[in-house]
């Protein structure tokens, strides 16, 4: 006799997929953040499940500061022209150069923080309602805070203390003009959801994500790569190591990992054992103990 019996992951994919749809329904003009990182790769993935064999009825967003790894920036493309969707790039570098914000000078300069501007720049220009992003709660404490649907003021702020209840799953999507949603339909999965998902719908990564050989340098706790954006110090030493990275971001700020994890299984396995969430390889995160909280209020992501 067949079992009817979901799996966690059947679940957790059926509740994005539910959000996803929720969210085409409820607003006019919803937008797809998409980094080229894993989660909103399964998030553009899902959303192609959504409404299939229809394209998605969303456009997708990348807030581009300019210090991506080239990785990145490649499968980015090929990814968005395989799915056949369309890609809005919002620049942190034309924000500078229309005084929108001034870039950070210094040893520790990141444009990471800019990204706040351009994004609600890129919202209002656009006339995005809605914002569909990848933050999972097992995070990071101040998403952990984020509901499902969660409200931005007009300034596109976000108040932790002003969102509304998600009883049953029954989400608010009302609003005044001028103000705007993020959903995120990842909230409820872990690390560890995601990577076993990605092995089981067998979805491309960048080549970022497993183990290969890079010159790196340790700051401030974090392995960071050398590239053309970070300026190495002299006392600094670089070294050739195999590493991988758990996230992908601006390469001035993301992490790498020390790890022989070359395939899916490897990394499975090492996330099943790992003592430090996936941020903790983000120096942005280190600035202050409540850094990812100040910038969610000021409107990042």
């Amino acid at each position: 006799m067949s079992s009817y019996a979901l799996s966690h992951l059947d679940h957790l994919e059926s509740e994005a997929i539910f959000i996803l749809r929720e969210t085409a329904a409820q607003f006019e003009n919803p937008v797809l953040l998409f980094s080229g990182g894993k989660d909103s790769i399964v998030m553009a993935h899902l959303a192609y499940k959504a409404f299939a064999p229809a394209k998605i009825p969303f456009v997708l967003m990348h807030v581009d500061t300019g210090h991506n790894f080239p990785e990145t920036m490649e499968f980015r493309d090929q990814f968005v022209e395989k799915i056949g969707a369309r890609l809005v790039v919002a620049s942190v570098q034309d924000s500078i150069d229309q005084g929108r914000v001034t870039e950070e000078t210094g040893v520790n300069a990141s444009r990471n923080g800019l990204q706040t501007v351009t994004l609600l720049d890129g919202i209002e220009e656009n006339q995005f309602d809605a914002a569909l992003g990848g933050g999972r709660r097992d995070e990071e404490k101040a998403r952990a805070k984020e509901r499902f649907f969660s409200h931005r003021d007009d300034f596109g702020q976000w108040d932790p203390k002003n969102q509304r209840p998600e009883l049953w799953n029954i989400f608010n999507g009302r609003k005044q003009h001028g103000e705007h949603f993020r959903v995120f339909p990842l909230s409820n999965w872990t690390e560890m959801d995601v990577w076993q998902y990605i092995k089981k719908e067998n979805i491309d990564l960048p080549n970022l994500y497993f183990s290969h050989e890079r010159e790196v340098f340790m700051r401030n706790g974090s392995l960071l790569a050398v590239t053309d954006f970070v300026t190495v110090q002299k006392h600094e030493t670089v070294e050739k190591k195999i590493v991988r990275f758990r996230t992908i971001g601006d390469a001035t700020c993301t992490g790498a990992v020390e790890s022989p994890a070359a395939d899916i299984d490897a990394v499975i396995q090492e996330v099943a054992s790992a003592r430090q969430t996936e941020r903790g390889t983000r120096s942005d995160d280190k600035r202050s103990e409540t850094a990812m909280e100040d910038r969610k209020k000021e409107g990042y992501f």
